[in-house]
């Protein structure tokens, strides 16, 4: 039989103490960690590389999608989620599994069963970042950004950006001190960043209204920190509408 390990992530004493109890038809399946939270466990996978995560979705600091997205080849996923059925397509389509709390103990067997066939015959998981990535799209306006940077996960807040710059694959989030990375489209953050705080002036920046110090137009915006962003002919008309210029 092969064996396997795991980490536990929930922010419910009661629920990981439920995922134990469990487990515990499977001898083959250690338990690496438990985590209280996605901090706890973004450096539990790091630090035990484990076959397998149990994951709740809801859970403070920063939430299950959120520690996925800071996780480079992420392992398999058994979501245990109280999450609105918004998201159980998502799941459906690209989570290996997901048990919907309270969960019963015939359907966390059926989920194992599930998971040693996938890794078992090294089939290949399923995609978590197109998971977060349709979970992300149903999302309210973010009040906040999760990063990583040199191995600590930090939260920003939105007034700590001076503005946002297309980089590849992913977008450089400029703030004051630091410059992070973050695998995310240009269209997503102008989609869920408010619309009444940061313009997108060109195809490739996006700036909040507060960081602006002064306009030359039409091509350029300087920054409070004096750093000069370039303005596209659509950028500047939303610059003039938001701004009321």
């Amino acid at each position: 039989m092969t064996n396997f390990t795991c980490v536990i992530i929930d922010d419910e004493p009661l629920a990981r103490s439920l995922v134990k109890e469990y487990l515990q038809a499977f001898p083959n399946i250690e338990i690496k960690q438990e985590c209280n939270d996605g901090f706890e466990g973004v450096k539990a996978i790091a630090t035990h590389q484990p076959d397998l995560i149990f994951l709740d979705i809801q859970m403070p600091k920063i939430n299950g999608f959120e520690m996925l997205e800071l996780v480079e080849n992420p392992p398999a996923v058994i979501f245990t989620t109280a999450f609105d059925a918004y998201a159980m397509k998502a799941f459906e389509a690209h989570a290996l599994d997901y048990l919907l709390k309270p969960f019963s103990k015939e359907r966390f067997n059926k989920a194992i069963e599930k998971m040693m066939q996938v890794l078992g015959t090294k089939s290949e998981k399923p995609s978590y970042e197109k998971l977060t990535e349709e979970a992300s799209n149903n999302e309210e306006i973010l009040t906040r950004l999760v990063v990583k940077h040199h191995h600590a996960v930090q939260v920003l807040s939105l007034q700590d950006i001076l503005y946002l710059e297309a980089y590849g694959d992913y977008i450089k989030i400029h703030t004051a001190n630091q410059i992070y990375l973050k695998k995310k489209t240009m269209n997503y953050f102008e989609q869920h960043l408010p619309a009444k705080d940061f313009i997108r002036v060109h195809r490739s920046y996006i700036i909040p209204s507060n960081s602006i110090q002064k306009i030359d137009p039409p091509d350029f915006v300087i920054l409070r920190n004096g750093e000069k962003v370039p303005v596209s002919k659509t950028g500047y008309s939303k610059l003039k509408t938001v701004l009321g210029l």
